[in-house]
């Protein structure tokens, strides 16, 4: 299985431009548990997209999607996963690919950041999220899906948008921390919020996803569905728009836990990749 289920032609490694990453992983999840499933449930219906873009008026996929072999899921701790995953990224790029994370819960997007960054130092990242994530440490571990805006700010700067949920002491890190942080109101209150933060991007650039940025209308698959975000137009819009400014050298989607019987949480899901590819491959000449 590989994603959108191409000819052997478009997703030979050596000929593609992307490289795909599952890592079933959530060791460190809470409310709900289940997005170790999200990868294959990416994989599965991503074989079943319209591989004509019609937004971008291209078809993403000629410039070629290689799947790699999932990342076997370390039970020794989340530190060691971080690890594992940076070791992985730092192959694709080596080899001048685009790594592109499957999640998994949030924590794995840690080991894929540090990686990108010592290849582009001057790297910041957009998190896309109903959760701040800014929590020093979680149940135990510094490298919890709680903490990760945490271990991201302490390496490069971190612009956030469709924050909706946090707790009372990282809300006082946040207006401590020179972190850029928008709310999910302030995402959907028109275009011209959509102008102000991509504005705030330029460069190299890192996007993760959680999926729970949206409003559970339109994902209500996610192990911590919190009501009141945005929708796919307001986010695709946002990444259409970093995309003009910023090079994007890597991104993820995260924390989808599949739903039985529900398929159209793994297909948004699968779009958004897609679409994310296709955002990238326009940077490629900035």
């Amino acid at each position: 299985m590989n994603f959108g289920g191409l000819d052997p032609e478009f997703c030979a490694l050596g000929q593609s431009a992307f490289v795909v990453i599952p890592v079933p992983y959530d060791l460190t999840s809470t409310y709900q548990s289940g997005s170790r499933r999200g990868p294959l449930a990416i994989l599965e219906a991503s074989g079943n997209m319209e591989l004509y873009d019609e937004e971008l008026d291209r078809e993403t996929y000629r410039s070629g999607i290689h799947t790699a072999p999932a990342i076997e899921a370390d039970a020794s701790g989340p530190e060691s996963m971080v690890l594992t995953v940076r070791e992985r990224v730092e192959e694709v790029l080596d080899l001048e690919k685009i790594p592109v994370l499957l999640g998994g819960e949030h924590s794995v997007s840690l080991g894929a950041v540090q990686a990108v960054r010592r290849k582009y130092p001057g790297l910041s990242v957009l998190q896309l999220d109903a959760h701040a994530d800014l929590r020093d440490a979680y149940q135990g571990t510094p490298f919890s899906h709680a903490c990760i805006a945490r271990r991201i700010v302490e390496l490069c700067p971190l612009v956030q948008a469709g924050i909706r949920s946090m707790s009372a002491p990282e809300a006082l890190y946040l207006k401590d921390s020179g972190i850029r942080s928008f709310s999910a109101d302030f995402v959907m209150a028109g275009e011209e919020n959509l102008d102000r933060i991509s504005e705030l991007l330029e460069g190299d650039l890192y996007i993760t996803v959680d999926l729970d940025a949206l409003d559970p209308a339109f994902m209500p698959a996610t192990g911590t569905p919190e009501p009141g975000g945005i929708d796919w137009r307001a986010l695709t819009g946002l990444l259409r728009r970093v995309s003009r400014r910023a090079r994007i050298r890597g991104f993820d989607v995260v924390e989808l836990s599949p739903l039985p019987g529900l398929v159209a949480p793994d297909f948004l899901a699968a779009k958004l990749v897609y679409r994310m590819m296709g955002y990238a491959g326009l940077t490629a000449a900035l």
